[in-house]
């Protein structure tokens, strides 16, 4: 047991130890044996745990500000998940811990298609009930509707719930919204257009697309935090814990799930505009989101041969989640490849078709997990997921971050054995996000710093002595980057280069006979290019051609919001699309060893 330089009196709701959070200074009893992670968890806390708790790593740093705890020494610094509380606590969370992602690359250009969605608007307007005409509501409906000579389609038991009072509030007067098939998706009020939100679900940040589906105008984007980061940073951590802990598997579905509501309380607040207009839902994903999304079994995806559920494209009902959108919509959720190639990369392939002019074309959508796909025209298309993990988001980094205020993005030398560095707002340095840690290891690479097998050395700047052993200073108090940081980045680059290796190799090409690069996803979208090619990230081609497009997954998933033909393009290029498997494959392993070096 260890007690810091003050304890708190203790107190008891319910017969356990009363935790405070400052800030938000929010109060939550903790449960017996539990961790301080696991408190905040159950809260809501926002508290950054990168390996999920399990102690590999140093993102969810707390300070004990008084109370009494069983932790790993006496310092005031200690790790959340393993940190239990002894007496009542406040327990005060890290810059890195508070600040919210600012990058999470929402694009706010239209998005250039032919309309043809799913959900169409049809005025109408009805005779009331009287004692001569007291015919059912939906028989009204169906009477007042006028559809050039073909019948209503079916109405949903939600749909019928929700008819009497849409039609009473509207004065018998309004919108009916309506799917191809004329089944009824809900009523609006008069003159009011049918809204369609496409939503890109990564790993890390959830991004968001309201737009008007007559018109295909965007009325509000908007990115935030997959509330599921809070359980781990990446894929492989998510899928352990959702396997083997009880509740797992039940937080992970309701951490997908509110996130989406809180999306879409954000956009239609934005927009200003009623969710219940909302009649038509896109949604892309890798494999492990889809499934964690909708509540399915992931225990066949985290080990070989990697089968998921389902890879087709599924049109569901929404009723069950809550939303607050229009009683008879559906979400569609586009195909996925195979594997961890799911319907995001799906959704970029369709969203950069139009770059692959001929010739030899590379799109990557770089993440947590990377997606790869090696193309030619009119020849199958080849794909790879590969688990470059978080450290190129900033996560599993000694002073790592998400990209908020705070985070350093940019790095560069200058010339006295220091650096520069420019944060996100132009603040303070808090940590280093995932543009900020690339340009960090590339400046040290160019200096002579790091050595090619990506040892520290104290060549030309400074360097402190840790317990973990020496790091490069790159601001005070504590901004440095430590040699486990080095390889982290090494691993995450080595994994992205050889899987590119594999698919030259596979596909029988020679990466100077690579027209273009095309790099996607919020991440691709503000690195530097350059520097990705100094630590051989990316083959060492000339900078022009390099392609950065940005969420392509969200583009493409609003292109298959707006037109039914674009959602039958995405399932022929899922069916075009054949995935290599790295599991076991000994070309992969050999290019991964010969790329970890710089």
């Amino acid at each position: 047991m260890a007690v810091p330089r003050a304890s708190a009196k203790d107190e008891h709701v319910g017969g356990g130890h009363v935790l405070t959070f400052e800030p938000p200074g929010i109060p939550v009893e903790a449960i017996a044996g539990e961790t301080i992670l696991e408190s905040a968890r159950r809260a809501g806390i926002r508290l950054v745990a990168a390996c999920g708790g399990r102690g590999t790593c140093r993102s969810c740093y707390v300070q004990v500000i008084e109370g009494e705890f069983e932790g790993e020494g006496d310092s005031e610094l200690q790790r959340a998940c393993r940190l239990r509380p002894m007496s009542a606590m406040t327990v005060g969370l890290s810059a890195r811990s508070l600040s919210m992602p600012d990058r999470t690359d929402v694009a706010s250009a239209e998005v250039p298609v032919e309309l043809a969605p799913s959900v169409r608007a049809v005025a109408v307007n009805m005779e009331p009930p009287s004692l001569e005409d007291r015919r059912a509501d939906a028989e009204r409906l169906a009477g007042a509707l006028d559809l050039s000579g073909e019948k209503l389609g079916a109405i949903g038991l939600g749909v019928l719930a929700y008819l009497p009072s849409a039609f009473r509030r509207n004065n018998w007067c309004g919108t009916a919204l309506l799917s191809e098939d004329r089944s009824l998706v809900g009523f609006a009020a008069p003159g009011a257009s049918p809204l369609g939100l496409a939503v890109d679900f990564g790993t890390t940040n959830v991004a968001g697309y309201l737009l008007d589906l007559s018109t295909g105008r965007l009325l509000a984007g908007r990115g935030m935090e997959n509330l599921q980061a809070g359980f781990g940073a990446d894929v492989v951590t998510r899928l352990t814990y959702a396997t083997r802990s009880k509740t797992g598997h039940g937080n992970l579905v309701r951490a997908a799930r509110q996130t989406l509501a809180m999306l879409v309380e954000a956009l239609c607040t934005s927009a200003k505009v009623d969710a219940e207009n909302i009649a038509d839902i896109v949604i892309c994903g890798n494999t492990a989101m889809h499934h964690l999304f909708l509540g399915l079994p992931v225990g066949a995806l985290g080990s070989a041969p990697f089968v998921a559920a389902v890879s087709d494209a599924l049109d569901l009902p929404t009723g069950e989640l809550s939303l607050g959108v229009a009683p008879g919509c559906k979400m569609h959720l586009l195909p996925g490849i195979g594997g961890y190639v799911g319907g995001d990369h799906v959704a970029a392939l369709l969203a950069t078709r139009h770059y692959h002019g001929g010739g030899v074309s590379m799109i990557l959508d770089i993440g947590t997990n990377t997606e790869i796909s090696l193309l030619r025209e009119q020849d199958e298309i080849i794909s790879i997921s590969t688990p470059s993990g978080p450290a190129l988001e900033g996560g599993h980094i000694s002073c790592g971050m998400r990209a908020g205020d705070g985070a350093v993005e940019r790095v560069k030398e200058d010339g006295r054995g220091g650096f520069l560095l420019k944060t996100i707002g132009d603040v303070t340095p808090v940590g280093l996000c995932g543009s900020g840690v690339l340009d960090a290891v590339a400046s040290l690479v160019r200096s002579g710093a790091i050595d090619r097998r990506g040892r520290i050395s104290a060549a030309g700047v400074a360097t402190v002595e840790l317990a973990g052993g020496r790091a490069v200073k790159l601001a005070d108090p504590d901004l440095v980057l430590t040699q486990d940081d080095i390889r982290a980045v090494q691993l995450a680059k080595a994994a992205i280069r050889g899987s590119i290796d594999l698919l030259l190799k596979v596909g029988n090409v020679d990466e100077r006979d690579i027209d273009r690069v095309v790099v996607a996803g919020a991440f691709g979208a503000y690195i530097d290019l350059e520097s990705a090619c100094v630590i051989g990230m990316f083959p060492n081609l000339p900078i022009g051609k390099f392609l950065q497009v940005g969420n392509a997954a969200g583009v493409g998933a609003r292109l298959a919001l707006l037109s039914r033909a674009e959602r039958r393009v995405a399932i022929s290029l899922a069916k075009r699309s054949r995935v290599l498997e790295l599991s076991g494959m000994q070309e992969f392993q050999k290019s991964f060893l010969q790329r970890i070096g710089f």
